[in-house]
């Protein structure tokens, strides 16, 4: 049975939530820390516990991406702390500046539960995929990353998805293993128009 999404949320919630993230970025550039949002001025929907990634764009690439794969901690928290993160933690990208705020774009994905894949081959794992659906973790003896399902818009196939997949482990692209683990989740995703 493949993962469903474990919350629904209505367009003010989702405006809410992308309010969030922002002021966290601002808050982050003026205090150097998250926001801490005060959960009894905000919609239940919003603190229900969930898991969730917050991506930044800057003119069509990549600014920085941070989320918890687990859900720990409040939607509307999460939303909070990843969105900091993103913008200031991502060890692939330089603190964003004051100057880039206008200019960056937020995306926030909230995750569904995961769902373990049972694969003996590298072709089971293939088949078993569904392109621009599902978001895939890898995990195999201390190696471990993650693509959400819109990573699918920039690749070619499922036998990309996963050789790049790989890759961001700090694996060989074509690498195999009976050790290795995969789970597959759904995300509900919005951005900022």
């Amino acid at each position: 049975m493949p993962p469903s999404l474990c919350i629904e949320l209505s367009d003010g919630e989702q405006a809410r939530l992308l309010e969030i993230a922002r002021q966290s970025i601002g808050n982050g550039l003026t205090s150097g820390r998250a926001l801490q949002v005060d959960l009894s001025r905000i919609d239940a929907n919003l603190q229900t516990v969930a898991a969730v990634f917050v991506t930044l764009t800057r003119a069509g690439q990549l600014r920085g991406c941070i989320g918890s794969l687990k859900a720990q901690e409040p939607l509307a928290q999460a939303v909070a702390n990843s969105a900091f993160g993103a913008a200031f933690r991502d060890y692939r990208f330089p603190s964003l500046r004051a100057d880039e705020l206008d200019e960056i774009h937020i995306e926030i994905s909230v995750l569904s539960e995961m769902e373990p894949i049972e694969a003996e081959t590298r072709q089971a794992l293939l088949d078993a995929l569904q392109p621009g659906v599902d978001g895939l973790l890898l995990e195999d003896r201390g190696y471990r990353s993650t693509f959400l399902p819109q990573v699918w818009e920039k690749m070619a196939s499922p036998t990309e998805f996963l050789e790049q997949l790989c890759l961001k482990a700090g694996l060989d692209a074509g690498y195999w293993s009976g050790t290795l683990r995969f789970h597959r989740y759904h995300t509900l995703s919005f951005a900022e128009s």
